[in-house]
């Protein structure tokens, strides 16, 4: 079967939904791929926390936070630490771009749409320890009152209105598996029909191919998204320079996150750079009511927990939890073990521990004051009280000694020594009780409480771990979790996909995860977070916005 359309949007994730959004605006005529059922519309945005980066915003300033597009930008690249090489050059240019934007227009762009940012700004990815090298120097991560359910529904549901005008048409368990190329130029897409699914959302669906489709356009846009749904393909473009990849890992995303798009826009001659570019956490665990294969779920940590590797040695600084993605995965791996642990209390799990995701965070979800203000009051989140009682992840013990030898009971394998741990504890908690001190990560828990978003909700005031007053004792074993792409489709800043001499695919545009989020690698080789979401609503209202400008 064969239509005409004026665009075709490959995937209805966030970046899709907004060069959607752009075009019907403008009038144009769109058609949405999905590969996947109706009830996973917005995509991974969906089960995202809802964190978006912006820069000397109103939030920032009433908590007396000062911030400038200069030091954003000096944060980003000294964070991206990209070289000289062609691969970026439009990375670099992405990411000027960007930060001028999250100091500019993004803030007004999101609320002119209905959304709604938390008064509280959270500090993530706080950095190694250097004045220009990777970490935000301030606090930028902005909190979207309704996580990422409500940034879905702030463009969803103007596409929607836009396909009861008549000017967008969904067609749902669409599988691309060409791109139409004529003369050089990209003029629509081939695929499979799969078989009808009633899977929930992000549950993984059947394969089975029940028919073809043909479509034709005057472009296509491609938003599928990344590989973390793939373990496969995230061990086969592992950076070198992070070591070898864990065995064992969790998976971040759902199943369908598979990157086919990657591959399929090559063959139309498309510019794919910086694979190996990716962004995993080291704090995931298992969930225990998964919905998609190796479910697991990032802990987001406050900086108080005591982090020791596979066989019960500290973590040396700057990697202290929350601070230094790559940096803590690198050192990880270099112990030659795939899983690490975070040793705390009660005291620290109750304030200190969050977990990532919409479902993880049902107060900030369910837009419920109510349930916000039981984060104020004290106690583990229900979310993180779930966890501690049925993950098997987590282990709570009374003694040390009980800890530990629950810990090698749960490995199985017995690497770790009670003395050893005993004495990395001891050697903490000596530094308890006075300003002064030598060890960094108490020096760092200090400076956090001096912000006051951190010392009312996420911070708690140093104290000793062995300290009856706050136990019992908790042990969370942590291991790798796949999340993101950073590279990808090479794209100019209006998100048409680039060839490998560097001319523009006619017809080709990119936009989210699948063009690294812009450029083919806006984050460079780290991500200040918050980042993610705001790159799909940059990279696809650039695309929606030249195509609408563009178009015959």
């Amino acid at each position: 079967m064969t239509a005409q359309t004026d665009v075709i949007v490959v995937g209805a994730g966030l970046a899709g939904l907004v060069a959607t959004y752009e075009l019907t605006r403008a009038g144009r005529s769109v058609l949405v791929l999905e590969q996947e059922n109706a009830d996973n519309l917005g995509g991974q945005a969906h089960w995202s926390l809802g964190g978006i980066f912006l820069v000397n915003s109103p939030e920032q300033r009433r908590l007396g936070v000062r911030d400038s597009a200069e030091l954003a930008l000096r944060d980003w690249m000294g964070s991206a630490a990209f070289g000289d090489s062609a691969s970026d050059r439009w990375p670099r240019r992405w990411a000027e771009a960007y930060v001028s934007f999250a100091a500019g227009e993004k803030r007004e762009y999101l609320r002119g749409l209905g959304m709604r940012f938390m008064p509280f700004v959270g500090w993530a990815e706080r950095g190694d320890g250097t004045a220009g090298g990777h970490g935000n120097s301030v606090p930028r991560f902005h909190f979207g009152w309704g996580t990422g359910p409500e940034i879905v529904r702030v463009f969803a549901e103007r596409v929607r209105r836009a396909e009861r005008e008549g000017l967008v048409r969904f067609e749902y368990r669409r599988r691309v598996d060409e791109l139409l190329v004529d003369r050089g130029a990209v003029h629509g897409v081939r695929g499979s029909v799969l078989e009808p699914s009633a899977e929930p959302r992000g549950v993984a669906s059947s394969r089975r191919v029940v028919g073809e489709f043909e479509h034709h356009a005057q472009a296509v846009v491609v938003a599928s998204g990344g590989i973390g749904g793939d373990q496969e393909l995230v061990r086969r473009n592992w950076p070198r320079r992070l070591g070898r990849a864990p065995e064992h890992m969790l998976t971040g995303v759902p199943a369908h996150v598979d990157g086919r798009m990657l591959e399929i826009g090559e063959r139309a001659g498309a510019s794919v750079i910086n694979r190996d570019r990716m962004w995993h956490y080291t704090e995931g665990v298992g969930n225990w009511d998964p919905v998609w294969p190796d479910h697991g779920i990032r802990i987001l940590p406050g900086p108080s927990s005591l982090w020791l590797d596979a066989c019960g040695n500290r973590l040396p600084p700057p990697y202290f939890p929350g601070f230094d993605t790559m940096g803590t995965l690198r050192h990880l791996l270099a112990t030659g073990h795939d899983h690490s642990w975070f040793l705390l209390d009660r005291s620290i799990l109750e304030k200190e521990f969050a977990l990532s995701g919409s479902e993880q965070n049902p107060d900030l979800t369910d837009k419920s004051p109510r349930k916000l203000l039981s984060r104020v009051r004290g106690g583990a989140p229900g979310p993180v009280e779930a966890f501690r009682r049925r993950g098997v992840d987590f282990l709570v013990r009374d003694t040390l000694r009980d800890l530990v030898t629950a810990m090698n009971e749960l490995t199985g394998r017995r690497l770790l020594d009670y003395q050893r741990v005993r004495d990395e504890v001891l050697a903490r908690d000596a530094g308890v009780g006075g300003m002064a001190g030598k060890d960094m990560q108490l020096t760092a828990i200090r400076a956090a409480r001096g912000f006051v978003s951190d010392r009312l909700i996420r911070v708690t005031p140093p104290h000793r771990l062995l300290d009856p007053r706050h136990g019992p004792l908790v042990a969370v074993r942590l291991r790798v979790l796949t999340r993101k792409t950073l590279g990808g489709m090479e794209t100019n800043l209006d998100s048409q996909v680039l060839r490998p001499d560097g001319g523009v695919v006619d017809g080709l545009y990119a936009a989210g995860e699948v063009a690294g989020f812009g450029g083919g690698g806006v984050h460079g080789h780290n991500a200040l977070e918050g980042t993610f979401l705001g790159g799909c609503v940059f990279s696809g209202r650039n695309a929606g916005r030249a195509l609408a400008r563009d178009l015959g």
